[in-house]
């Protein structure tokens, strides 16, 4: 497979009153054309931050160093019209919470279409038409009449839905996922997660989310994040059977299905990080030099990285 993204030495912080915010602190990621890559962690941990960097939908006062090389260009050097372009017609993002994500006073087949008119250049009958379609494609039932509802008149699941039709309606070639199934009962979350993956069989994407067994399920790689930073890299299976760092197995742990045993204490500060490696607070078997020495990311084995000084 040809590499799609390669996301270099990347930081994002954000100044506040108390301090600089490292949300996301030198992350090293690539991705295949035709991947789907999980990032997962607890919230907070600048998941979220890290998809936005990617389409530069952060606020003006961010700092953002790095690259982000997307077939062959870079991103951040990019003018706005030019990531104007980008945006809905080659990358697109599906944002958490469609209750707040959608425009509470646009019927949904309108604002499907508006994104339609703006990258395909198709009139308005042909837009509404192309919506409807979305919306049958992502199993709305009736779907024609859906399309003239306001978003307060739809379910959860079909908010949802008209998130994940709006972010496909362009055909993109990449599609950033942020908590697609955040908050929805577990029947419905089955159902999202059955189109989310026949929804991009044949694209390149990055799903953004807490829940484990939902990447597992539908990615092919999963990239573990804690406290600003990627700790662990690897396939799904290796990840669910195989973790090396002791923040992936905790995280594992604290799944329903293999016990919910919740990891002890709580996220560190993002403006203060503690000093060697960022999880030895929260881990029963740091040492000494983990409370002083910061672990770079290392190959462990083909294709599995992990950022620990006792991985072995």
């Amino acid at each position: 497979m040809s590499s799609l993204l390669e996301i270099i030495n990347l930081r994002a912080h954000f100044p506040t009153k108390d301090g600089l915010v490292k949300a996301v602190d030198s992350v090293n990621l690539g991705m295949n054309s035709g991947e789907r890559l999980g990032l997962i962690g607890e919230t907070g941990c600048g998941k979220t931050v890290l998809g936005m960097s990617l389409i530069r939908l952060l606020l003006p006062s961010t700092r953002i160093e790095g690259k982000i090389i997307y077939k062959g260009r870079d991103l951040l050097k990019l003018d706005e019209e030019e990531m104007r372009k980008l945006r809905g017609k080659e990358i697109a993002m599906i944002l958490q919470n469609p209750t707040t994500s959608l425009n509470p006073v646009l019927k949904v087949g309108d604002q499907i279409a508006e994104a339609v008119r703006l990258h395909q250049g198709l009139s308005k009958k042909e837009a509404k038409a192309r919506a409807v379609e979305m919306l049958e494609a992502v199993k709305i039932p009736e779907a024609g009449r859906r399309a003239n509802h306001y978003p307060h008149q739809l379910s959860g699941g079909m908010k949802e839905r008209v998130m994940i039709a709006m972010g496909l309606a362009c055909d993109p070639h990449f599609i950033i996922a942020d908590e697609p199934t955040k908050g929805l009962d577990p029947a419905t979350k089955s159902q999202i997660v059955a189109l989310m993956k026949s929804a991009t069989a044949r694209k390149s994407m990055l799903m953004i989310t807490h829940d484990l067994s939902v990447a597992g399920e539908i990615c092919d790689r999963i990239a573990v994040m804690y406290a600003g930073e990627l700790l662990e890299v690897a396939s799904s299976e290796s990840i669910l059977k195989d973790p090396l760092h002791p923040y992936t197995v905790g995280f594992i742990n604290s799944m329903p299905s293999r016990g919910l045993r919740p990891i002890r204490g709580f996220s560190p500060s993002l403006i203060n990080p503690p000093q060697g490696c960022r999880f030895h607070p929260r881990c029963d078997k740091a040492t000494e030099a983990c409370r002083h020495s910061h672990p770079e990311m290392i190959k462990v084995k083909p294709g599995h990285q992990v950022r620990c000084l006792l991985w072995n």
